[in-house]
């Protein structure tokens, strides 16, 4: 065929091609305007509206009525099922048919009582695949249910994505048709995709733009959509294109198929678990057509949940898994917050998440994944490695506000020294679509480790709401395998990715200390009563299981809770999801975490063991010397269960210490700030918000006098905040406490305000000090450089403090997590009034207590780390015989070292793990003395597999212990 020589302007070129694949520009006579063939209306359609998630054994019983497409139904979060009656017309043999469903609720297609695909018109999945190529065999007529959420993909915003659902909204199907799939169109289509997108990624710089830009021009020439014969020559002209290899150096992407889906955010857990159906269903269906596609799949929760819900999927998954091609990640539990939760919160995550991915899946996780969340521990490289973990895989710190990271693959150092290899994908992201942009040299210039990494990770899949990879990504990423100007891609797993990078480590950087996002830090103060909850529910179950294993070597009849301790744990796990814990959820998740929370409370009093029934142990550390569960008589018939005893009385730390407050100032002064972030309202304060201070002075009810002599001495006042909201509050001073406590009540019905209270002290400092998991460390108290700045708040957990040589003060809290320490300001922050996702965010009464702690000489050898516990740990007493005799069952030589945790061992019955951690960042040695009954003792890991090479050796003295600074020391003791 003769041509015309090609004409050189570039834009009429591209624009040819573009319009020659557009869905909205000269579909009647365009290639896209052929994707459908022939069409068949269904036989009939009818539906059956439930305000609650049924299962489909219930569904299928119900009364169906007409339905004609267009009607509307709902409201928001009830569930329309649909019965589907259709007849493939024999007209169609030898072609492939597809039911073609759009509606704007996610729906899932039931076939023959198994849920068989996902369909989301926002995740472009709008077809499901009756048959490849119609057979005479094959049935025609066929009776399918289809079950719509009234929700979409990101919930049901009324206005904007993170705003408040919209309760009334309605919902329809707008197409529900048979129709003629025209394969050979599908793929013309992505070649011609592919190959706009490369000219327009390559620039006008490139030659192999100019390439591709002229192999697509002469494919319009060639291709003729009223005439499918002429396909194979386009198509071919495209190969030809895409066969062009690149060289051996070129940068290797690995592509894996993610789906990441909130575990609640804006939607309730409940609906999670029918978006995890949805998608992994659609998973499985691409897995028996494409053989070598390789998904990742994080988050126990999410698979215990599809295993209770969707038995016949999940058996489906155990096959994948065991073929390589669905692939568990990540080790935890759910994808928690990286901040919040407890050290041994944080244990448990990759306790419970490891254990059930072994005993499901017969494997252990061996990178921790976690793309989302909003900072991440100092500690978590040590928690990494004591879990079987040595690799790890984010993208978050990309949304930074202020610094850009300088890194994407490099070594992560934690508190202790621990190192991990880290993997940033340099596409900034966990939902590629497969397209160009996702794999070209623009990609690669993402990479800021050029030079010393050549592999990066491409994951690909509609994410946060679900919804998964496509058949059409997989396409995308198998044209451009090995073409020439775009970088290699192959479809991998994390284990090769992180092969490849630990074999080419030699030059990577290493990065220390804590992996601080300069954004969402309103996250360490939203929803104040989830935040109360999980400190309070950590306690609890910390204590409930110290109880337990003392009953348990007190009474070989006594039954360890297993089971029902287990099941608490998962629930307060579920709650340190990242959209839960940092309260940037709808208010249907809030109060599904409250209740939560609510039922550990009272479900732990009948776990509570005899004698210890209806106990909340108290934490007491030791200032010197011995620490340990110690029981002891207040009266003939009252008990007092410490699970850390204080030997040494703490009145000495108030002797000689010289005034604490800065001159002309007030301590305990609260303030309220405006607070009107960018858009992300219940995630981000923003830096301005610090012009807008305002001090709280109106006083409502003057300070009183509550008690007075004794042992205690308090004083109570209310301040009005405005007409809406009023703080109470009562000081209290108790005998030999080193520190003076707020005990604080709230009221609070504010928009967009954020209540702080601070102390101006003494003590001039570069460095403050936060406690944080297992551990602590410093951050600037100055603004010299743009990274110190941007920490203008931070987190941390039950306590900070602010030191010169030989005097500091330590503020404690029981429930709060957000802190600013600026020159030698010590700020607290107490409650947020966002509006979206929660309209209704933190409004309501509000309890908590803080206190204010000076000492002298350092925070360590002034015990602020065993005050914050004895803060947290309220004292309980119970009823017992008179003859029962006080008994102390663990001590510790050394105050540097905590006795954190006792439990029973998961695999022995007779067995305890106790875990201790040094404290105070020094290198120490600790003899742990118990009077139980120990047979042996073994060092174990965080999953509790003991060391065969490292018994921990009893003496008549003890256990002795060797502790780097911060080290985690798990120990198994046989009974």
């Amino acid at each position: 065929m003769y041509h015309q020589p090609v004409l050189k302007n570039r834009r009429t070129l591209l624009e040819r091609a573009e319009k020659f694949i557009s869905d909205i520009y000269f579909t009647d006579c365009n290639l896209r305007g052929r994707l459908y063939g022939d069409s068949c209306p269904l036989e009939s359609l009818a539906s059956f509206l439930s305000s609650k998630r049924i299962t489909f054994t219930e569904a299928s019983k119900q009364t169906f009525a007409p339905y004609k497409v267009a009607d509307t139904f709902g409201p928001t979060w009830w569930t329309c099922w649909f019965k589907v009656n259709l007849k493939i017309p024999d007209s169609w043999r030898g072609k492939e048919v597809h039911l073609l469903w759009e509606s704007d609720g996610e729906s899932m297609v039931w076939r023959d009582e198994q849920p068989v695909q996902g369909l989301t018109k926002e995740g472009e999945k709008t077809s499901y695949i009756l048959s490849d190529c119609l057979k005479d065999e094959e049935p025609h007529s066929v009776t399918l249910y289809v079950e719509v959420a009234c929700n979409g993909l990101f919930g049901a915003g009324q206005g904007s994505m993170i705003a408040s659902p919209d309760s009334n909204r309605k919902f329809s199907v707008q197409k529900a048709e048979l129709v003629v799939f025209n394969r050979d169109v599908r793929e013309l289509l992505t070649d011609f995709e592919m190959l706009i997108d490369i000219v327009k990624e390559l620039g006008e710089g490139e030659q192999r733009g100019y390439q591709a830009l002229f192999t697509v021009n002469e494919m319009v020439n060639l291709c003729d959509p009223s005439d499918p014969s002429s396909f194979s020559k386009a198509h071919s002209l495209a190969h030809t294109f895409f066969s062009q290899r690149n060289g051996d150096s070129q940068h290797t992407a690995h592509a894996m198929g993610h789906c990441h889906i909130d575990s609640a955010w804006l939607w309730p857990y409940e609906e999670t678990i029918r978006k995890c159906g949805r998608s992994w269903v659609t998973v499985i269906r691409l897995m028996e057509k494409n053989p070598e596609f390789v998904f990742t799949c994080s988050q126990a929760q999410q698979f215990q949940w599809v295993k209770s819900w969707y038995p016949g999927l999940f058996s489906q998954i155990q096959h994948y898994v065991k073929k390589g091609q669905f692939i568990p990640v990540g080790g935890t539990w759910v994808e928690m917050d990286g901040n919040l939760p407890s050290g041994e919160s944080m244990v448990r995550q990759f306790l419970e998440g490891q254990r059930f991915f072994n005993r499901e899946f017969g494997i252990h996780c061996k990178e921790f994944w976690l793309p989302d969340t909003f900072g991440y521990s100092a500690q978590l490289p040590q928690i990494m490695q004591g879990s079987g973990i040595s690799n790890f895989l984010t993208q978050k710190l990309s949304w930074n506000l202020v610094n850009t990271f300088p890194h994407n693959t490099f070594f992560w150092e934690g508190l202790d020294g621990s190192k991990v290899l880290t993997h940033f994908p340099p596409g900034n992201s966990y939902e590629m679509k497969g397209k160009v942009e996702d794999v070209s040299l623009v990609y690669v210039k993402n990479n800021k480790d050029k030079g010393r990494a050549n592999h990066s990770a491409v994951l690909f899949g509609f994410g946060d709401g679900g919804g998964g990879p496509t058949q059409l990504m997989l396409d995308r990423l198998n044209r451009v395998q090995d073409t020439d100007g775009l970088p290699k891609v192959q479809t991998s797993s994390p284990d090769k990715l992180f092969s490849h990078l630990q074999a080419d480590s030699d030059l990577l950087c290493t990065w220390t200390g804590e992996l601080f996002l300069e954004l969402h830090n309103g996250t360490y103060t939203t929803q104040a009563q989830i935040k109360r909850g999980n400190r309070q529910c950590e306690t609890l179950l910390h204590d409930i299981e110290i109880a337990s294993s003392l009953a348990l070597c007190q009474d070989r009849t006594f039954q360890y809770p297993v089971e029902k301790l287990q099941e608490l744990w998962r629930l307060l796990l579920l709650n340190q999801f990242h959209d839960v814990i940092p309260g940037s959820c709808i208010e249907m998740v809030v109060e599904d975490a409250l209740r939560y929370y609510e039922g550990t409370v009272l479900s732990s009093c009948p776990l509570k063991p005899q004698p210890y029934r209806c106990v909340v142990l108290q934490i007491k550390r030791t200032l010197h010397c011995t620490v340990g569960p110690h029981v002891a008589i207040f009266s003939s018939t009252e008990y007092i269960l410490n699970s850390f005893s204080l030997l040494k009385h703490l009145s000495h730390h108030l002797v000689g210490i010289r005034e604490a407050i800065s001159d002309s100032c007030h301590g305990n002064q609260f303030l309220m700030f405006d607070d009107v972030p960018l858009y992300w309202d219940a995630w981000d304060v923003m830096d301005y918000h610090l012009q807008t201070r305002k001090p709280v002075l109106e006083v409502v009810q003057p300070l009183r006098v509550v008690s007075s002599g004794g042992l205690r001495g308090s004083v109570s006042f209310t301040l009005r905040i405005s007409d809406k909201s009023t703080i109470t509050q009562e000081i209290v001073m108790d005998a030999m406490s080193p520190y003076i406590k707020f005990n604080t009540e709230v009221k609070w019905a504010e928009s967009h305000k954020f209540l702080k209270v601070e102390f101006p002290v003494r003590v001039h400092s570069p460095n403050a000090t936060y406690e944080i998991q297992f551990g602590h460390l410093q951050r600037p108290t100055h603004r010299n450089t743009s990274w110190d700045w941007a920490r203008f708040e931070v987190w941390g957990h039950k306590w900070a403090d602010l030191s010169e040589h030989n005097f500091g003060v330590a503020l404690l809290n029981d429930c709060k997590y957000g802190y600013s320490v600026h020159k030698n300001t010590m700020t607290l922050s107490l409650l947020r009034a966002p509006k979206a996702p929660d309209v209704n965010a933190d409004m309501g009464t509000h309890h908590f207590t803080y206190a204010i702690m000076p000492h002298t000489g350092s925070f360590q050898d002034a015990s602020v780390i065993q005050c914050a516990y004895n803060l947290n740990f309220p004292l309980r007493s119970f009823q017992c015989t008179p003859d029962t005799e006080p008994w102390s069952a663990f001590s510790i030589s050394t105050a540097a070292v905590i006795l954190e945790t006792i439990k029973q061992a998961e695999e022995r019955k007779r067995a305890l793990v106790v875990r201790l951690y040094e404290a105070h960042g020094s290198s120490v040695t600790a003899t742990l003395c118990t009077t139980l009954p120990v047979r042996e003792a073994w060092h174990c890991d965080l999953l509790e597999r003991h060391d065969a090479a490292r018994p921990a050796h009893i003496t008549s003295e003890g256990i002795t212990l060797n502790f780097s600074p911060f080290q985690i020391v798990s120990l198994l003791l046989i009974l």
